[in-house]
């Protein structure tokens, strides 16, 4: 039974409260009993003080009792401490159950609230993420009421996530596989030319299934930090001048102008060469793919307190505010047509990069003006002197 009554967080704070109210009545009931001798005392000697007695043989003086005064003072005395000690019991039991009224009642309004985040709790586990508590007041279980709340939100919005890259998943994969296996079909049915295009097109999305499975192979090691960064020195200028060598051919095909503005003096970047690579390399070829025929994208540096800043500018399509908040979201694409049509890339590219660029203590942004005002994407990287 005790074991019963100590697992439950109301009857604890109820017996707490009781065990003051009992050791109150305790200290008083003894200290009104050892008070109460010399108290009575005190008061009958200012009474009789104040009072004259008559003595026989003798006139009349003050402050001199009786000789049957003294039985009738001790008769006195214990009349008056039991009817004292009975109104002590009646004060008492109405204080106790006043008092038992009020600690259950604060009891109730500490463990309802507790009890009200735990059942949350089991909502949640069972898959409710919707789930939430009221908050009332601004005390310490109100404070643990805002922070299940917000605990709860963000559980909800991780598991959207979850179906959402399930959901995405499931259609960047299928689209190759359709093109695929309706290219063998008509193979096989002689509805397609066993031609060197149509083996062409079935390799083409043979190899944008690959991309796709690389970079989601990439960004499960990147958000999971299941990589080791080897860190060293690293030269800006060579860096950009790498990305420009590397994606050069794909800007030509494209009719693009890829270049790289004067760069200043900069300081060496403290980081991963081949994963800051990747970064501007992904961040020029999303420039790419949103650029059209004639446009330009172009890469430059600066240093700024502490940071190098590196940008890739283009003059492609822009964005719209709207998508401003999700362009790093995994899948998430301006246009899917075009960039399928330029390309067919993942979606992950951005959110690859700025994974990288957090794991350097860095961090990433997108400034545009809008709807064909192009765009600049900008990493900033802690340097070493």
């Amino acid at each position: 039974m005790l074991d019963s009554v100590r697992s439950h967080l109301g009857a604890k704070i109820f017996l707490s409260y009781l065990a003051i109210i009992v050791v109150g009545l305790l200290v008083l009931t003894a200290g009104s009993q050892f008070a109460l001798p010399s108290s009575f005392d005190r008061h009958m000697l200012r009474m009789m003080g104040a009072m004259p007695r008559l003595t026989p043989g003798m006139g009349m003086r003050l402050g001199q009792p009786a000789p049957g005064d003294l039985d009738s003072r001790a008769q006195f005395f214990l009349d008056y401490r039991a009817s004292f000690n009975d109104a002590l019991k009646v004060a008492g039991a109405a204080a106790l159950s006043a008092a038992l009224l009020l600690s259950l009642f604060l009891s109730r309004s500490v463990t309802e609230p507790v009890q009200a985040v735990s059942r949350a709790a089991q909502r949640i586990a069972a898959g409710h993420y919707d789930e939430r508590v009221p908050v009332r007041g601004a005390d310490e279980l109100s404070q643990l009421a805002s922070r299940f709340n917000d605990m709860a939100a963000k559980l909800d919005e991780v598991e959207s996530m979850r179906r959402r890259l399930i959901a995405d998943v499931s259609h960047e994969l299928r689209t190759p596989l359709t093109a695929i296996q309706g290219s063998l079909e008509g193979l096989i049915d002689g509805v397609l030319p066993a031609s060197v295009e149509t083996y062409e097109q079935i390799h083409t999305e043979a190899q944008r299934l690959k991309r796709l499975v690389d970079d989601l192979q990439d960004l499960s090691r990147v958000e999971a930090q299941a990589f080791e960064l080897q860190r060293r020195p690293v030269d800006v200028p060579s860096l950009a001048h790498t990305v420009i060598k590397r994606l050069a051919p794909v800007a030509t095909s494209r009719g693009i102008r890829l270049e790289l503005e004067p760069l200043p003096e900069l300081p060496r970047l403290a980081g991963d060469e081949d994963r800051l690579l990747q970064v501007l390399s992904n961040l020029t070829s999303n420039a790419l793919q949103y650029t059209p025929a004639g446009g330009t994208v172009a890469l430059s540096a600066r240093r700024a307190a502490g940071e190098v800043h590196i940008s890739v500018r283009d003059t492609g399509v822009g964005i719209a505010p709207e998508h401003m908040p999700r362009i790093f979201d995994r899948f998430y694409r301006i246009d899917t047509s075009r960039s399928r049509q330029a390309g067919g890339g993942s979606g992950i590219g951005l959110t690859i990069a700025r994974a990288l660029a957090e794991a350097h203590g860095g961090r990433i942004w997108v400034e545009s003006g809008g709807q064909g005002q192009g765009s600049k994407f900008t990493v900033a990287l802690p340097f070493t002197e």
